[in-house]
């Protein structure tokens, strides 16, 4: 049975105050255990974690299949999201993708694999920059209108992609990366402006993705031989050299308030992104219950002014040291020189 457990809007869909990022179950992240996999999201479901995130690129359309097999008599506990956009040639090159045509065939085949007749939540996963978002989204509102999918939301997009794209329907969710040492939501992008604030004029909910840090936050890694060889993490500047030592200290200066408190640096950083507003919903990924369970303990820490202070002192935006891809083309597929 599922526990009573805090929730928020995102932009009308009311979800879990804390949702679970399923990625990692199917690629990126080392070696996922089928079983505990599925057991990991019914865990979740009993915990009352009710809004599962995956996508149709995740271990090339792997991961819905796992997710759909996970919620199997259990459709009405869940609030689905997935995603749609990418895919990779025989290389591993990423490609976006927004056509019109492309948006209903990948919508059809994401249905297919998640063994369902709706989406709760349907994102564009990067914004297609040779596709205007008008076409992108009108074609993401048909799929509304047929009762196919209930709300729609994009990822990692500009501020001004965004004021196009809700001018077409309206968007309940941002999903971008947010957390203590990515804060680039919060600053002002072309003309100054915010994608946060652009966003919540519009009254759309937040969405972070990888609000641990990809896992460094919780202070359980400590160097970079942690990585398993198949682990994306491994070339990712971030996690590479100086700017791997750099970063240590903010995750032990985290440690010493979490101590402080009582609580895991984990929960202390979920804790803080979940507190930027009732509008953020963060989705911590992981594929194993023991972490999952901590996770879901993040929504019962309670931080005060002096907390938030401190916290900001020490992860203030542009913190982290190295950027958060090897490859500029995973950011903002519409970044601001492209979004005109």
């Amino acid at each position: 049975m599922t526990l009573p457990a805090p929730t928020r809007s995102l932009g009308g869909l009311t979800v879990s105050a804390l949702g679970l990022g399923c990625m990692g179950m199917s690629q990126s992240y080392g070696t996922a255990d089928r079983s505990e996999s599925l057991a990991t999201i019914h865990r979740a479901l009993d915990l009352g974690v009710t809004l599962l995130d995956t996508s149709d690129v995740y271990g090339s359309g792997h991961n819905e299949e796992l997710v759909g097999e996970a919620i199997a008599g259990r459709r009405d506990e869940v609030q689905l999201a997935t995603k749609f956009a990418i895919s990779r040639d025989e290389r591993g090159r990423m490609r976006i993708d927004g056509r019109p045509e492309n948006v209903r065939a990948c919508a059809e085949a994401s249905l297919r694999r998640l063994g369902v007749d709706v989406i709760d939540l349907y994102y564009q996963h990067r914004v297609d920059a040779k596709v205007p978002i008008e076409d992108t989204v009108g074609a993401m509102a048909e799929l509304v209108q047929e009762g196919k999918v209930r709300h729609l939301g994009l990822s990692e997009a500009s501020a001004a992609s965004i004021r196009r794209a809700v001018a077409v329907h309206p968007i309940a969710a941002l999903q971008s990366e947010w957390s203590l040492w990515t804060r680039d939501l919060e600053g002002g992008g072309a003309g100054g402006e915010s994608v946060l604030g652009v966003a919540r004029e519009h009254g759309i909910g937040i969405v972070p993705f990888s609000p641990l840090g990809r896992g460094f936050l919780t202070g359980a890694i400590t160097s970079p031989d942690d990585f398993d060889d198949d682990d994306f993490r491994k070339n990712q500047p971030r996690f590479q050299g100086e700017a791997f030592q750099a970063n240590l200290l903010l995750v032990e200066a985290v440690r010493e308030l979490a101590t402080e408190k009582g609580v895991s640096p984990g929960q202390l950083a979920l804790a803080w992104v979940m507190a930027q507003g009732e509008d953020v919903v963060p989705i911590p990924g992981t594929k194993r219950r023991s972490y999952l369970e901590e996770n879901a303990g993040a929504t019962a820490v309670q931080l005060t002014a002096d907390d938030l202070a401190r916290l900001d002192a020490i992860a203030p935006p542009g913190a982290a040291e190295g950027s958060r891809y090897p490859d500029s083309g995973y950011t903002y597929g519409d970044s601001p020189e492209r979004a005109a």
